[in-house]
């Protein structure tokens, strides 16, 4: 798409910002930390830490990378498209195509956040965007051949199942809420699309004047690396949390404490919510929750829990919704859903 397809918006113009210090002070401990691992200098807990946090950036970077590609093209794409396909985000239609949309996007949690926080810029509703990022992070296409191999063609299709249904009913929460004026809505949300208005014709107009050149591709990645700086900060902070806890919190604990019972699904919240994994290092755990602890509800609170409660998630949400309460209702509003329905997969 030319320059002639993007959306010229004079309000999305980007401050010049100095130190960040979640950004940069991240950035300075991760640098620091690795700096003082390959010197080779033997200072305690640092090789822990460091392997911690290079195991968790080789997870996160593909997902991260292509989150700022998806971003950056987005911002080149009319506000009018995301409406057509989204549909109306004040009605049920809206929230079901909001959560197919998450079920088959194959990134990661990480990456989906940058996704998540583009839509809502480009005028998704909240309900939209919440539904969007409950259905998506461990669903994707590559993730779900990996359970297929871990847990079984079974499990895997039910854990699909339970977490669309947690995103639906979550939307609507979210969505009822923002009727009733408990909630703000997207102030980024634009008036319904023309029934005139022909995606597939404008689409093709559009490309057949589209000739891709340098600068424009320069100018997709300097948009989404721009665009997803906000984003990235709260990851990074977040590896250097997960990183401190894992080096201190072995995995295989998991099997002896948190068998099938309603105690172990309340230990397994306890620990996905302190613990923070990437959608990819999730699926080892939660498979030896299910194979080895014999607790399919406890693998599976593993995987959303972990989303819900997302300190990370939490911190983003709040970072471009500028609201605590509709970041803090996230976990309000799922959690309960997923204590009911890991109480009953460990019940079979």
């Amino acid at each position: 798409m030319t320059e002639n397809c993007c959306h010229k918006e004079s309000e999305h113009k980007h401050k010049k910002t100095g130190f960040d210090p979640i950004l940069h002070g991240s950035l300075l401990v991760i640098a620091s930390t690795l700096i003082l691992y390959f010197s080779g200098l033997e200072i305690p807990y640092v090789p822990d830490f460091s392997r911690a946090v290079i195991e968790l950036l080789s997870r996160m970077w593909w997902g991260i990378v292509l989150g700022i590609i998806f971003v950056g093209f987005m911002s080149k794409i009319p506000r009018e498209y995301f409406s057509a396909i989204l549909g109306r985000g004040d009605t049920f239609g809206g929230i079901i195509r909001a959560a197919i949309a998450g079920l088959f996007l194959d990134l990661c949690s990480h990456g989906i956040l940058m996704i998540g926080a583009k839509l809502y810029e480009r005028g998704a509703s909240l309900a939209q965007v919440m539904t969007f990022l409950i259905a998506s992070p461990w669903n994707s296409l590559s993730l779900t051949i990996i359970l297929f191999a871990l847990i079984g063609l079974k499990w895997t299709l039910i854990y699909i199942a339970g977490s669309a249904l947690i995103a639906i009913l979550t939307g609507m929460v979210y969505m009822a809420l923002t009727k009733a004026g408990k909630l703000p809505d997207n102030p980024h949300t634009q008036p319904k699309t023309s029934d005139d208005f022909n995606l597939k014709q404008d689409a093709k107009k559009r490309l057949s004047t589209f000739k891709p050149s340098g600068q424009f591709f320069k100018d997709v990645g300097l948009s989404g690396l721009k665009e997803s700086k906000m984003i990235i900060k709260w990851l990074l902070f977040g590896v250097i949390i997960a990183a401190a806890i894992r080096s201190f919190v072995p995995t295989d604990i998991f099997s002896d404490w948190f068998g099938p019972t309603l105690v172990g699904l309340l230990l397994t919240l306890v620990a996905t919510t302190i613990i923070e994994v990437c959608s990819e290092g999730s699926a080892p755990i939660a498979s030896e929750l299910v194979t080895r602890a014999n607790a399919p509800g406890n693998g599976f609170a593993f995987l959303m829990a972990g989303v819900a409660t997302d300190y990370t998630e939490m911190l983003v949400i709040r970072e471009f919704t500028k609201s605590w309460k509709i970041a803090l209702l996230l976990p309000l509003v799922t959690v309960p859903q997923v204590l009911v329905l890991g109480y009953i997969m460990n019940g079979f």
